[in-house]
């Protein structure tokens, strides 16, 4: 195998694997929670979405804590890199520790104006809440992601990823049905038990950060206001973008809740095998980000240029077997999720719009990753947040809502955003203006 393609390989591997076990969760949850119910099932969607919204903002501070330390390694400067992990550490329990606390008291106000359904309403609250509780937790586990990405660790994200995932399962089983002795909770057993499992797997990183961070000062550096501030100027625009595309799952939740209920659960399924079917992208791109940001850390643009092209390339083959069930056997692939075959019906063609944009969406995710990861995290937020709110939002609340169209118009609209977004970020990689970028 190419050199290249097998360093793409060993840094994107352990991050699909560890994504891959956090998707098939999130999948084995829709199928506990769909046994429950539509409303249940459309209740855990909208709640997911609205916790996803809860802890964008301290997400969006990963790309960043990964692009500096990624540029300090590159530079030599390895006892540096543990500096940007401690900022991000510091900032997501001085933001997420209030707002968890703001929003578990807001959330049955929030949850009540997103949907009008009862049921949904009743089953989607006490979940919300309870997951609500992890929100600081999150922010320190994507601290993490970034810093074992940047430093070529990422067996230390995918380990931990699946400890707490397989905790996940036992946590909300249990609490879910009240198994072996634990309250029978339903819809909001899902919700303790997800949280339990974020708390634990902050803790696996913090031990791991302790036996294998030290040297580049993990919890011994303190960030001075430089450095608080190179976090800052790379993270916030991030981390906007993440708090908007979150706020525009939750909108567009909340445009298919107006169409119809039956449409808002098979949403939730449609949504979360989507979500699975893009990990390679994403987990190729965070590979591309930090190869090209030590690319740059080292003065080689050219170099930097390269992987990104040479990690597609490793994609197109993964991308298109996924796209394959997704085109060829649709109906027992939805079937999986949701028992009502008038609902499945309402799924077919947008889970084949999904296949059928696959590669390009998948191109797009890792050019995204990458431009974050050299430090353009404005140019990704003006991009993703206008094309999201400017146009596909509005133009699904017309098709849907208004003129009655329905689903799949949504799909669609969705469908054209993303390829947009594809070719606009990697005409951007291509004219090379982020190799100026000061990190």
């Amino acid at each position: 195998m190419d050199p290249r393609r097998r360093e793409v390989l060993g840094l994107a591997l352990p991050i699909l694997g560890g994504m891959a076990s956090q998707n098939l969760l999130n999948l084995v949850d829709a199928w506990m929670v769909g046994s429950l119910g539509p409303a249940a099932l459309a209740a855990t969607g909208l709640g997911g979405f609205l916790n996803f919204m809860a802890v964008a903002f301290i997400t969006g501070f990963s790309p960043a804590v990964q692009a500096i330390a990624a540029r300090r390694i590159g530079e030599g400067s390895p006892e540096l890199a543990g500096a940007p992990l401690n900022g991000g550490l510091l900032l997501s329990v001085v933001i997420g520790v209030p707002l968890s606390a703001l929003l578990i008291l807001l959330a049955p106000t929030i949850f009540s104006a997103l949907n009008h359904d009862a049921d949904v309403v009743r089953e989607g609250v006490p979940y919300l809440q309870w997951r609500l509780l992890s929100v600081a937790a999150v922010g320190i586990n994507f601290s993490f992601r970034g810093y074992w990405s940047a430093v070529k660790q990422t067996r230390f994200y995918m380990q931990t990823l699946v400890s707490m995932h397989l905790l996940n399962v036992i946590f909300s089983y249990g609490l879910i049905h009240g198994v072996a002795g634990l309250p029978q909770m339903g819809t909001a057993g899902a919700g303790l038990g997800t949280t339990l499992a974020v708390f634990c797997g902050s803790a696996m990183y913090i031990t791991l950060g302790l036996r294998n961070a030290r040297d580049s000062g993990f919890l011994v550096q303190r960030p001075d206001r430089v450095q608080l501030g190179n976090l800052l100027r790379i993270g916030l625009p991030s981390s906007i973008q993440q708090l908007l595309f979150s706020s525009g799952f939750a909108a567009m939740f909340w445009i298919i809740g107006q169409i119809g209920t039956a449409e808002l659960a098979v949403a939730n399924v449609l949504t979360t095998i989507t979500l699975t079917a893009i990990l390679p992208g994403i987990a190729l791109g965070i590979s591309a980000a930090t190869l090209a940001g030590q690319a740059l850390g080292r003065g080689d643009a050219v170099d930097a240029h390269r992987w990104v092209w040479d990690s597609y390339r490793v994609g197109i083959w993964i991308f298109g077997a996924l796209a394959l069930p997704m085109l060829l056997l649709t109906r027992p692939v939805l079937a999986v999720f949701v028992h009502d075959p008038a609902v499945v019906e309402l799924g077919v063609v947008p889970l084949r719009l999904v296949g059928a944009t696959i590669l390009l969406d998948g191109l797009g995710l890792i050019m995204m990753q990458a431009l974050l990861g050299v430090g353009a995290s404005k140019l990704v937020m003006t991009v993703a947040s206008g094309l999201q709110w400017l146009a596909f939002l509005p133009v699904a609340w017309l098709l849907g809502p208004v003129l009655g169209f329905g689903l799949t118009t949504v799909w669609i609209a969705m469908g054209s955003y993303r390829l947009i977004q594809a070719a606009i970020f990697t005409v951007a990689w291509e004219r090379r203006s982020w190799a100026r970028i000061s990190v």
